[in-house]
């Protein structure tokens, strides 16, 4: 081997050993970084609650709204005047408590 292979060969090795003590460093960074799998469920079953939160009140509306007396004169008329479905000239009823002028202006606005 000559003289210049021998120094070439030091480089190299110089720079190998820089590039492995980079990524070393790098990797032990990310893995002081990882989520921890207790707080990644802790989180998860925080959404999960919030979300059949959601659900349960969605469906106490709902209930509340069926109960509501409505006349299906009041909806014959709400869908033909306003040109809307039938279904949502009975929902807006429902919503203002059977209330037509209150549904009307709703639709309106």
């Amino acid at each position: 081997m000559e003289a210049g292979d021998e120094a070439l060969e030091m480089v190299d090795l110089k720079d190998l050993q820089q590039q492995s003590k980079a990524l070393d460093k790098l990797t032990d960074y990310v893995e002081d970084r990882q989520l921890d799998s207790s707080r990644v469920q802790t989180s998860m079953a925080s959404i999960y609650a919030f979300k059949e939160a959601d659900l349960q009140d969605m469906w106490m509306r709902e209930n509340e709204l069926v109960v509501v007396k409505i006349n299906v004169v009041d909806i014959d008329i709400i869908a033909n005047e306003l040109e809307v479905n039938e279904k949502v000239a009975e929902r807006t009823l429902r919503e203002h408590k059977g209330d037509v002028v209150a549904a009307i202006r709703h639709l309106l606005n």
